[in-house]
């Protein structure tokens, strides 16, 4: 896909409190003089006139473009720090700012501005219709307002919380971290959250916004026992309510992140070869995100560079594996009402019983494809051009009890918690770390390992699913998708999963 980005005009709204550490702002549309956040669903569309909108897209389209966009954005995100029982950094950060793309055949021309005024908007416009040259021009059709029936409701969201009740939740966390055992010696805890508003107008008159929250923290206690040393690990959070934390309170988040960080310090070294492998739910889909979820999104297909592209209505995974991409899960860190072209979002059976039934398109692709956009196309921020993006990708829960699935492997790994990894997305290739791994040993979870690592093909391994459990659980808390540069929220998801076989890269290596 070629591009023409070019940046115009800059806004700072940012102050900093030089020596503070705390970045201060001030933005008189989302904030009042008591400093409450106020996110309006209509702000941003009322920020330029319908006349206004019209001549930016008619310029868009100027030189003969196929269709044209306009994406609004204000965004209002906090960050918070502590460590070592203190609090080390407070900052506040906005974006605002404006895109417009224009599509022309298989070539897309963006820009945008810091800056939502006609005369910057309308200068990007300019920019990004460079893109087309053709004497046919296209005109955009009436506005119309859409209305948002959302999937589910924040009435007090956790990112509207003041400051106070947040450092608060942090210090029950760390706090609760640090009681667990007297071998956690240091914990570090994250706090992240933001309140965005969007908005697109497009030149087939669509006028549409929405307004999305999320939270996550995060808990990093350190366990320490003579030369042994091992970093826990938990998090909590998702697009969700206040009243969240009444079911998952931050010592909640903190003695799980304690727990791991002191059961690993016993851990024995990892045998390596090819095992059957039992990987934990909710997180652990991320393995299926990554190593099968990448091959399904439209840009690949339509370019051919996906080795999916030539499998619909193939069987490509297991008969007891269902793969779902969802957009519509209340409070899932992947959840919108609409995705950042204005298309509604969608729960998409990607995979059922082991058949390849669909793919995840943006508008672009879906075009050129001949087909429709299954809303997911996603952008980092008004600075990027939307893409085909996963949302909450997850395998569907399954009939097996977990219990019954450790009881099924004679020796081999469970891998209770994954950690990070790669992947080569043309190949499928993967390898991810096990941060909390054990041995199974005649169907019981016996001895913790360490230096685990999932090596394999991820086309390939999804046929060696052999058992999907009945607990399925999809993370809301966490997860950072990065794709061309850009990065998007996602959520994952799955039942505890056992593969018949896996390649485990350890420490030392399993007598045959």
């Amino acid at each position: 896909m070629e591009k023409d980005t070019f940046r115009i005009g800059r806004r700072d709204f940012l102050k900093s409190a030089i020596g503070s550490g705390v970045i201060l702002f001030s933005f008189p549309f989302l904030l009042d003089c008591a400093g409450e956040k106020k996110m309006k669903d209509k702000m941003l569309l009322e920020l330029l006139s319908e006349k206004e909108f019209k001549k930016i897209l008619e310029e868009a389209l100027s030189r003969g473009g196929d269709f044209a966009e306009i994406y609004l954005e204000h965004r209002i995100k906090t960050e918070i720090f502590l460590e070592e029982d203190k609090l080390k950094n407070v900052s506040y950060g906005v974006l605002f700012g404006a895109g417009v793309r224009v599509n022309s055949g298989e070539k897309t021309g963006y820009a945008f501005s810091d800056e939502i005024s006609l005369e910057k908007v309308k200068r990007a416009s300019q920019v990004a219709s460079h893109i087309a040259n053709s004497n046919k021009k296209l005109n955009p059709l009436p506005l119309k307002t859409e209305k948002v029936k959302p999937y589910f409701t924040l009435e007090s969201p956790v990112s509207l919380m003041g400051d106070d009740e947040k450092i608060n939740y942090l210090k029950r966390a760390n706090q609760a971290a640090r009681d667990y055992h007297r071998k956690i010696e240091q914990v570090k805890v994250e706090w992240y959250d933001e309140a965005k508003n969007i908005a697109i107008i497009n030149s087939e008159g669509k006028k549409i916004s929405d307004t999305q929250h999320l939270i996550r923290m995060a808990i990093f206690p350190l366990a320490i026992d003579g030369s042994k040393k091992f970093e826990g690990y938990a998090t909590s959070g998702g697009k969700v309510n206040i009243s969240y934390f009444d079911k998952y309170p931050p010592e909640k988040t903190g003695i799980e992140a304690a727990r791991q960080a002191v059961e690993m310090l016993s851990a024995a070294d990892t045998p390596a070869g090819s095992l059957p492998v039992v990987v934990g739910n909710g997180w652990g889909g991320v393995l299926i995100h990554e190593a099968f979820g990448h091959s399904l999104e439209g840009d690949g297909i339509r370019k051919r560079t996906s080795l999916m592209a030539s499998q619909l209505n193939q069987k490509v995974a297991s008969e007891v594996v269902t793969v779902i991409d969802d957009a519509t899960i209340p409070y899932g860190r992947g959840s919108f009402n609409i995705d950042d072209e204005g298309t509604l979002g969608q729960n998409k059976v990607l995979v059922k019983n082991g058949i390849l039934q669909g793919y995840l398109y943006d508008k672009l692709n879906a075009k050129l494809m001949k087909t429709n956009s299954t809303g997911n196309g996603r952008r980092e921020s008004y600075r990027h051009y939307p893409i085909p993006r996963m949302t909450n990708t997850y395998i569907k829960k399954g009939e097996t009890d977990p219990e019954d699935i450790i009881k099924s492997v004679k020796n081999g790994v469970y891998a209770k918690k994954l950690g990070g990894g790669s992947v080569d997305h043309t190949t499928g290739n993967f390898n991810f770390l096990i941060r909390e791994a054990y041995l199974i040993e005649d169907g019981k979870v016996t001895q913790p390992v360490k230096g685990a690592v999932l090596i394999g093909n991820g086309l390939e391994a999804v046929k060696k699913i052999e058992l999907v459990g009945n607990d399925l659980r999809i993370d809301p808390t966490t997860g950072t998708c990065g794709k061309d540069g850009q990065s998007v929220f996602a959520g994952v998801g799955q039942p505890t999963v056992k593969f018949t076989e896996m390649t485990v890269g350890g420490t030392k290596i399993k007598k045959v």
